[in-house]
């Protein structure tokens, strides 16, 4: 983060996607074809139980609590253990619901059966905050232990603060990203009725027939770490986060400011945030949740910030579906494994890009690139803006 203190160090990362559950398999889905037919894709066949000691543990997380563990599992597994002060190892999570399932599913019980069957972990298990706080408990950071709830930004926003409280000296390492599972019938019902889900059952962000987007759900978790930290201890660097940015449209509760022109300021203040041109960004990949709004407003924005010749631009949903706010941390997931295949993955389910959006799509294949500093983008209901920079650590 530019002048504001220490260089901020990926040393892991996590993935739980309906296109695959850990980095490479997540890797391949992105790759695969896009996800149709349904209103919602969601991660079939899963079984928590590697990630607790217990099915009776298992059955008191929710299922987006156990998600998270999941992924925090396969990020430090990857980073190794952190040498750090516990007291100075934070937590910084996204969500845009939290346990949804449990809430609607006790909602169910207390109808059907009466108040006194209501399970006494109804609350620990929908509240918001239960994720994010389940890493803190079950590794021992000490350190802050927030949970950020902008809905549709919450994860891009959260990498944003906790990339600041390592630059800023007030952690040595966090672990940040986000979770959602909140495809249940009535909140799919409400998305449909709001019409925001594909009537045609199909998820094609920029395309020219996009008609709404395709409920998802997962999690992704990353420990960032103080750079000269984590090579002292001899940790492997992944990649950084150069960059972040928040602001609000202040316009609707649903729909993007007229030419996305929130998302534009926050696209520039996250490139100034990091020190960098507009020209010296690679990789965007964009917010595209495939409704006809959100994809028009984004598009302007990026020709707003980045001219006529726009960096090649990817939208991940047609394989995740949206996952509200687990959405910027999957799609973070995908800029670092972009980096590391040197292939930027296709935008899957788009094949005729809407002329009108005019920015360089990545469709059909995936496309070899030089990897460099990416700008990932996340908008919220609300107003919530949040984008994200990313870079290839080249020492």
């Amino acid at each position: 983060m530019h002048g504001a203190g220490h260089r901020v160090a990926i040393t892991g990362y996590g993935v739980v996607a309906p296109c695959g559950t850990g980095k490479q398999q997540f890797w391949s889905g992105l790759l695969g074809p896009g996800f149709s037919g349904a209103k919602s894709i969601e991660i079939a066949d899963w079984d928590p139980s590697p990630w607790f000691d217990s099915p009776k543990d298992a059955r008191r997380a929710d299922r987006v609590e156990q998600f998270t563990l999941a992924a925090a599992a396969e990020a430090l597994a990857q980073s190794g253990p952190l040498p750090h002060d516990p007291a100075r190892i934070g937590t910084i999570f996204g969500t845009g619901i939290g346990g949804l399932r449990t809430l609607e599913e006790q909602v169910v019980v207390r109808v059907e059966k009466g108040e006194r069957r209501v399970s006494p972990f109804l609350v620990p298990m929908m509240m918001s905050n239960a994720s994010g706080a389940a890493i803190s408990m079950r590794y021992g950071f000490q350190g802050p232990s927030e949970t950020i709830c902008t809905a549709c930004a919450a994860s891009t926003h959260a990498l944003g603060y906790a990339a600041r409280l390592v630059s800023w000296g007030t952690c040595d390492a966090v672990l940040s990203g986000g979770a959602e599972s909140a495809g249940t019938v009535t909140a799919i019902a409400g998305f449909a009725n709001m019409t925001a889900i594909s009537s045609s059952l199909v998820s094609r962000p920029f395309d020219a027939a996009r008609d709404g987007f395709i409920m998802g759900e997962g999690a992704a978790v990353f420990v960032l770490e103080r750079l000269d930290l984590a090579l002292a201890r001899g940790a492997t660097v992944i990649g950084e986060i150069i960059g972040a940015a928040s602001n609000a449209d202040a316009h609707h509760i649903t729909a993007p400011s007229p030419g996305g022109a929130g998302a534009a300021r926050c696209m520039r203040a996250a490139l100034a945030d990091a020190g960098i041109a507009p020209d010296d960004i690679r990789q965007i990949n964009a917010h595209g949740t495939s409704t006809p709004l959100n994809d028009a407003a984004e598009a302007e924005a990026i020709r707003t910030v980045f001219g006529e010749s726009t960096p090649p631009t990817v939208s991940i949903k047609g394989v995740t579906g949206h996952p509200l706010g687990a959405a910027g941390a999957l799609e973070a997931a995908a800029v670092l494994l972009s980096f590391e295949h040197r292939l930027i993955p296709p935008t899957a389910g788009t094949t005729t890009v809407d002329p009108a959006c005019g920015i360089d799509v990545v469709t059909g294949s995936p496309r070899p690139w030089e990897p460099g500093p990416t700008i990932s983008n996340n908008f919220g209901f609300g107003g919530h803006n949040g984008s994200v920079v990313l870079a290839p650590y080249s020492g």
